[in-house]
């Protein structure tokens, strides 16, 4: 990669595209180094700012030619280090392409350009009673293109899943700059292999998400949200396992446990109740009355955990104050902190006081702050690692009760991501959830979208090698044929 290559690239994109979509100045591109996991930092060699699909496909395309990589950036969130530039490479800014291309609420169908943020789909549609239910806390700034790359999920992927869920079909620019569409383009399923479920969390490995068909929703009759406070931790998530076990089916079901509302508290003033070790929401919707039956089990079951305070919304003003503390959550932080680290794990349920109770241990061994927020109802945690970067080591010991964490994630049989995605983050942890055999199979799939490995090089895989290149163990072909049958298969 010579800078001979990046500049006849800059000048021929700056007739292309307009000297406006380009560049090059380095305190401009500076602006650009990291995305929400700001301790990872890389200047790109060139920042592009294309308009359209068609301006996508030229910078691609140019890439190409000058053998350069490329990075996708949207608004810049995420909190693994996907967007991270690469050293002499093109990174390729989204945020313009924010054009809502088409609302078809006859079947409840929506197109948009990546740079959409998130909740601008669901205000789009508001007034027909529509809404678009993946719901990042970062939902108002953060983009459906990011969203994309890294399946996003949000504090309602209890009932209503992922993104990957709500994605219908995806209009991609391939590594070697061509437009293709996957999945369905007008109806609500496709024939043929999950090309969009391949491609939605696959981190900008696989090409740029362009266009994307997302579904939308009807608006419930009717919703209730419940805060419940209670003394610890444990007796939240007590409670949240009675909720499951019941067989209840909470949109959301969210806990914050003392040191995230301290932060909460300084930030938004949320006033949830005094002297709580944590405190649980949980939201209920569907036919008035279904959530009025849920309600009154939910409140039992709370009672019988050991809440001490329940408070239930009036109204959307009500259900937005409650809310509030827990979607300026990680912001919050801040507040109590000068530094963090935002972590985002898997675990089964009901492991998750057992897996709090060792969080708070490996924190006090550290000397170092955790505060709890997450995803209760699916097991997502995002614990949060506070410490000071001017105290020495407390740097390297956040680091270490964040790798210990996963560590802790995976051998309770979770995972090392729920939605934040791998990243350069977490690349070298991806071992300990698969065998080297899994990872030269997955290593295919890649090469078969972008074999000249120019699309967000470095990422997700611990050990990148060039499309070609012979597995580590044994042959493609092997590790295809035993995984087939492991899985009882006959390999053809």
């Amino acid at each position: 990669m010579s800078t001979s290559s990046v500049d006849a690239l800059a000048t021929r994109l700056r007739t292309e595209l307009g000297p406006g979509a380009v560049v090059t100045d380095e305190a401009a591109r500076r602006t650009y180094e990291c995305d929400g996991l700001t301790h990872y930092r890389a200047i790109p060699e060139l920042v592009v700012l294309p308009d359209s699909a068609e301006e996508v496909q030229a910078v691609v395309r140019g890439c190409r030619e000058y053998g350069l990589p490329f990075v996708a950036r949207g608004s810049g969130t995420g909190l693994s280090g996907g967007a991270l530039p690469v050293a002499g490479g093109v990174l390729i800014v989204t945020s313009r392409l924010r054009r809502i291309l088409e609302l078809d609420l006859r079947n409840g169908r929506a197109v948009v350009e990546p740079g959409v943020a998130n909740l601008a789909i669901s205000q789009a549609v508001a007034e027909a009673g529509w809404y678009y239910a993946p719901d990042p806390s970062s939902q108002l700034v953060c983009s459906i293109g990011g969203n994309v790359a890294e399946n996003s999920g949000g504090a309602h992927c209890v009932k209503y899943g992922f993104t990957v869920h709500h994605v219908t079909g995806l209009e991609v620019c391939t590594s070697d700059g061509e437009l293709v569409w996957l999945g369905a383009r007008k109806s609500a399923r496709s024939v043929g292999y999950d090309l969009v479920g391949v491609f939605v969390g696959s981190e900008g490995t696989l090409g740029i998400a362009t266009k994307v068909a997302v579904r939308l929703l009807r608006r419930p009759e009717a919703v209730t949200t419940i805060l419940a406070a209670f003394r610890t931790v444990a007796d939240a998530g007590a409670a949240t396992s009675a909720i499951i076990a019941a067989g209840l089916t909470p949109a959301a079901a969210e806990i914050m446990d003392a040191l995230a509302i301290q932060a909460a508290e300084k930030a938004v003033n949320c006033h949830y109740p005094a002297g709580a070790g944590a405190v649980l929401i949980v939201e209920l919707d569907g036919s008035a009355v279904e959530v009025a039956e849920e309600e009154a089990a939910v409140r039992e079951l709370c009672a019988q955990s050991g809440s001490f305070e329940l408070r239930v919304a009036a109204d959307a003003a009500e259900r937005a104050e409650i809310w509030k503390g827990r979607k300026s959550a990680f912001a919050a932080v801040g507040r109590i902190s000068p530094q963090y680290i935002v972590q985002d794990g898997v675990i089964p349920r009901t492991a998750l006081a057992e897996v709090l109770a060792e969080i708070s241990a490996l924190a006090d061994r550290a000397g170092i702050r955790v505060a709890n927020v997450f995803h209760a109802g699916d097991g997502n945690l995002h614990p949060l690692v506070l410490y000071d970067e001017r105290v020495p080591g407390e740097h390297a010991a956040a680091e270490e009760v964040s790798g210990a964490i996963l560590d802790l994630c995976v051998s309770r049989g979770g995972s090392i991501t729920g939605e934040h995605g791998v990243g350069v983050d977490k690349a070298a942890k991806l071992p300990r959830m698969f065998t080297a055999d899994d990872l030269d199979t997955m290593q295919l799939v890649r090469c078969a979208f972008d074999p000249a490995g120019r699309a967000n090089p470095g990422k997700v895989f611990p050990t990148p090698r060039l499309c070609g290149e012979a597995p580590r163990h044994r042959s493609a072909g092997d590790a295809v044929e035993q995984a087939a049958q492991r899985a009882g298969i006959e390999a053809w």
